[in-house]
């Protein structure tokens, strides 16, 4: 059993290096873990059913992204406040921000799932689907959406399981569902031949043994926060200050949908004109993609391991701390997203040919993952930034930055280059946002130091 007393040590304490890894590496770990359902899906899909069917589930990404977006709207909104009651030590406050989340997420999730699911040929349509794509699409929604209410809950719970001192144990629920996934993938696409009926039931499946066990957590008389019936409430006064938090994640999540919708009409109108099939089109950025979401999901474990440590300091005021923390976790999220420009930029067909072995498709997957990568290296200064202003409670602070590169940014240049470009334009579009959204995230860090260095901030910051 951890030690409370010792963990909230460790947050004003130990050296900063070794309390980082020791949260971010379990959550590295555990959102790398998770991302490799997207990837062992694309595996199976495409070398067992077809590139027809890699497209379809390139198509249902928005909608993906949309259950994905409520978890972390409730989760991460959840796992900021408790740590930062934590950090002033009200532990009663905690555990009811546990309790409101659970009644809050069955609410969001419920709604917007039974909507997608009564609208499904619409929704799919909308997103981009073509005569020879739709079937497979709606084939795994039908299962996917109604099991995804477990993913979302599991997601929310894994959060705040790593939010109040068990990294450790988040990792291994993450750990748990990927490994359930990886036998009953191939037992259920390949053995039984569900095909992507298959693939959305080891999905589904697979995060229901993790949210069992991660709920067998909260209910465990020995964890440092408890999940109390009295707390299985609509508490407004904490759903406010969740969702506050939440909302910036909900947005990135909300806004990569849109993009993603975005980009399958550009790819469906572009491509034809540049001689390739669109279903090829989209089907080469899903794999792109994949990969990309692979590197993305690092910095997030980075920012999921910086969050505890700098919502714990900020709420004791230890600012000196803050700070350091943060350097610190820019400093690895660069790394990391460098490693993945040189990767893309200069393996990309080594890469992509995890999804399948047919050379036009190969060839048409490696040119977007080139593209996207090209300005990848400052991609973790920008998210890492985004959820410091998270963190601290500057919500609209961070919601700005994760609309900047995803909607102000992304969307005009997404119509603007393919005028000129065509389908290069599209893949062109990504670089050139990522690129322009750093600059505007320096710009909100510059602005904030500077402007609390006459308040609470001052000669710690500089020490």
């Amino acid at each position: 059993m951890a030690n409370p007393r010792d963990i909230y040590n460790d947050f004003k304490n130990k050296k900063i290096s070794l309390l980082f890894w020791q949260y971010a590496l379990p959550s590295i770990i555990g959102t790398t873990v998770n991302t490799l359902y997207n990837i062992i899906d694309g595996v199976f899909i495409g070398h067992w059913i077809g590139r027809e069917a890699l497209s379809g589930a390139g198509i249902i990404l928005p909608v993906m992204n949309l259950a994905a977006g409520i978890g972390m709207l409730v989760g991460i909104g959840s796992a900021s406040r408790i740590s930062i009651f934590l950090g002033r030590g009200e532990i009663d406050k905690a555990e009811k921000v546990a309790g409101t989340s659970f009644m809050l997420t069955a609410v969001l999730s419920g709604i917007t799932l039974a909507l997608l699911l009564y609208f499904i040929d619409p929704v799919l349509h909308f997103i981009g689907s073509s005569p020879t794509n739709h079937v497979y699409a709606r084939e795994f929604l039908e299962v996917f959406l109604p099991g995804s209410i477990f993913i979302t809950l599991t997601f929310n719970y894994n959060n705040m399981m790593r939010a109040s001192g068990y990294p450790f144990k988040a990792m291994v629920t993450m750990f748990i569902s990927v490994i359930a996934n990886i036998i009953l993938a191939p037992i259920f696409i390949i053995v039984l031949g569900w095909g992507m009926r298959g693939a959305a039931f080891a999905t589904t499946l697979s995060m229901f043994i993790s949210f069992l066990f991660v709920m067998q957590h909260f209910i465990n008389k020995n964890s440092n926060i408890k999940l109390y019936r009295r707390n299985f409430k609509l508490d407004f006064v904490y759903i406010k200050s969740i969702l506050s938090i939440g909302m910036s994640p909900f947005a990135m999540q909300v806004a990569a949908s849109i993009v993603v919708v975005f980009i399958n009409w550009q790819l469906t109108h572009y491509a034809p004109i540049s001689h390739v099939s669109s279903d090829d089109a989209i089907a080469g950025y899903s794999n792109a993609n994949r990969l990309i979401t692979l590197i993305i999901m690092i910095v997030i474990g980075v920012n999921q391991g910086m969050q505890p440590i700098i919502g714990y300091n900020y709420g004791s005021k230890n600012y000196k701390r803050v700070k350091e923390t943060f350097i610190y976790a820019v400093k690895i999220a660069t790394v990391i997203t460098s490693a993945g420009f040189i990767l893309g930029c200069f393996t990309p067909d080594v890469l992509v040919r995890a999804f399948s072995s047919e050379a036009d498709l190969v060839a048409i997957s490696a040119i977007a993952l080139r593209y996207t990568t090209l300005s990848f290296a400052f991609v973790g200064f920008q998210m890492v930034t985004t959820s410091f202003f998270q963190c601290i409670g500057m919500a609209r602070v961070s919601i700005l930055l994760s609309l900047s590169r995803q909607i102000l940014i992304l969307l005009p240049t997404l119509y603007i280059l393919p005028l000129f470009f065509d389908l290069d334009g599209v893949w062109a579009s990504s670089p050139t946002a990522d690129l322009l959204s750093t600059g505007i995230a320096y710009a909100a860090l510059y602005w904030y130091f500077k402007s609390i260095k006459s308040r609470h901030y001052p000669k710690q910051v500089n020490s």
